[in-house]
């Protein structure tokens, strides 16, 4: 999100005579305008709030998402069978539409891998297994946490079984 100095810019370009238009997104609610101490709606500032249109928005529903996923399959020339589609489709409803159209390559690479016509839902399935979404992958990264290299660039090494962790035997 924009700090407090890049809305100062965008202000002083909307008062010119050839002011241009500006289309934002955000998924933020009442937080703080960055660069500030203070709170507002979306994290804009106030002066800047006055001056725009919000415009609602909503999820997408199931038929949508299908819709989507068979235009991004189209697209990319992927035939996916009706199966998979259905698959993906939930896998958008449950983890994000963008996430599922990531799938879809995925999943036809490893079509491709098994010389496939076609991406089945077992090529959907192994993607959803290999490739994490957001929020499988903050959970990942929180459970296993300590075997990351953390901010001062310090590990934790475990031993397993009293051995060597790197140790084959």
């Amino acid at each position: 999100m924009l700090d407090i100095e890049c809305f100062s810019f965008i202000n002083r370009a909307l008062e010119d005579e050839l002011a241009p238009i500006v289309i934002m997104a955000s998924n933020r609610g009442n937080t703080r305008i960055r660069g500030t101490n203070y709170r507002s709606p979306h994290g804009l500032p106030l002066d800047f709030l006055d001056r725009v249109v919000i415009v609602s928005t909503h999820a997408y529903a199931a038929d949508e998402i299908r819709q989507i996923l068979a235009i991004r399959a189209q697209e990319e020339e992927i035939d996916v069978s009706p199966n998979a589609l259905a698959l993906l489709t939930k896998i958008g409803q449950e983890t994000g539409l963008r996430y599922a159209s990531n799938l879809v390559t995925t999943s036809d690479l490893l079509a491709k891998k098994r010389r496939a016509k076609e991406v089945g839902v077992e090529d959907v399935q192994r993607s959803f297994h290999l490739f994490y979404d957001p929020e499988r992958s903050v959970k990942f990264v929180s459970d296993f946490e300590k075997r990351f290299i953390g901010d001062e660039g310090g590990v934790t090494l475990s031993v397993a079984n009293g051995a060597d962790a790197m140790e084959i035997s």
